[in-house]
């Protein structure tokens, strides 16, 4: 078991990320942190790819945790259940100065709730949303957390009401915004080339597994529509394999890319993208890409998302805005029948495209912090926690 340090000793932070969106924030976290110290700051943990570049030497592959519903993650449960003894008993041997869970609650939370009065302070990054369901989660955070890091400014008091220290950092996707001229800008087809369409199905097996036969019929429709009609498809290395095997049977061209870096100039070139719902929704409205959302849990994940949801909108963008920007087709409404005409409305329409990304706008500025990046902001709270120890 290793912590990795850097260029002198520093307090020691174990980072747990349960899945490639939570990657994607320790890599992020990690750098601010080495920057804000000065590289005294060392870390253990479990993360991907990100915080792999990071210099994170990862206790168990980050694919293990990356499962979603009920039935899905019963094959995987007692393992689950050993990588969680076995995370708390690394934490405990380590005794870092800190512990920083990164979203996932249902795996991250329960190795914090295990290492209550260890003495180690305990931070969530990424609030669970309990404005959307489960909102007695707060009340129980709060008996072991000692903060949490929030992404959306209107979730501190959900906690705070309850004793939890809970703070707004901005959300990381901010990170990336380009200038408003930049996000309004239409792209244009390459010369010779047909239409671009982003296709983003999701960081977890269920939901690729769910959503791209129905985004491959949707696609092939679509096609006929728009000749020349190239598709896109970012992806993450725990469904990677899976998106290429679906992806080679399309009758379009497909490229399939990974990694952050690729995403981003997908979405600096795409006129349009179809994706599922989650935190891609809001990087697409930084990046200024009109969207259509679209999600479908089956069995009985779909019957309790829908006796606990109690939000009117999945999509972070709809959420925040109050209203519906990103058209969303949710559980049953996830047809190819009803896909095919909002896709195709901003494929051909520049004005409808003006519109959304105009939209987005606003949304972006209320979620950039007013004194630094997001993730400064998060590493910064986290410092000045060690500090008043």
């Amino acid at each position: 078991m290793t912590a990795t340090a850097g260029r002198h000793d520093g307090p020691l932070v174990f980072l747990i990320a349960g899945e490639p969106s939570g990657d994607l924030l320790g890599g992020r976290l990690m750098a601010a942190l080495r920057e804000e110290t000065g590289g005294a700051i060392r870390f253990a943990g479990i993360g991907g790819e990100e915080m792999t570049k990071q210099g994170l030497k990862s206790l168990y592959p980050i694919h293990e945790f990356a499962v979603m519903g009920f039935i899905e993650v019963l094959p995987h449960l007692l393992k689950i259940i050993l990588r969680i003894r076995q995370t708390a008993a690394a934490v405990r041997s380590l005794r870092p100065d800190v512990l920083v869970t990164i979203d996932s609650p249902s795996f991250t939370l329960e190795v914090a709730q295990s290492l209550k009065g260890e003495g180690i302070p305990l931070v969530h990054y990424v609030a669970p949303q309990v404005w959307a369901w489960k909102a007695g989660r707060a009340k129980r955070m709060a008996r072991y957390l000692d903060r949490i890091l929030a992404l959306l400014p209107f979730e501190p008091p959900l906690f705070e009401k309850h004793g939890l220290k809970t703070r707004f950092v901005g959300h990381p996707a901010v990170e990336l915004a380009q200038s408003e001229e930049e996000r309004l800008a239409d792209p244009l087809p390459e010369a010779g080339k047909g239409p671009l369409l982003a296709v983003l199905p999701g960081s977890r097996k269920g939901e690729v597994g769910k959503l791209m036969p129905i985004f491959r019929a949707t696609v092939a429709v679509l096609a006929e529509r728009h000749p020349g009609l190239r598709v896109v498809i970012p992806t993450v290395e725990t469904v990677e394999a899976a998106v290429r095997e679906q992806a080679a049977s399309w009758t379009v061209p497909v490229e399939v890319v990974r990694g952050a870096a690729a995403k981003h100039a997908a979405f600096a070139e795409a006129q349009v993208a179809l994706a599922a719902s989650g935190t891609v929704a809001l990087e697409l409205a930084v990046a200024g890409v009109p969207t259509v959302i679209a999600y479908r849990l089956t069995g009985i994940g779909s019957l309790f998302s829908a006796k606990l949801l109690r939000v009117p909108f999945v999509s972070l963008v709809n959420l925040i805005a109050g209203r519906m920007i990103q058209p969303e087709f949710l559980q049953g409404e996830c047809r190819v029948e009803n896909l095919i005409e909002p896709v195709d409305s901003l494929l051909r329409d520049p004005a409808a495209r003006r519109t959304q990304r105009e939209a987005y706008l606003d949304v972006v500025h209320v979620l950039r912090p007013v004194d630094a990046s997001p993730s400064r902001c998060a590493a910064r709270e986290i410092i000045g926690l060690l500090a008043e120890r």
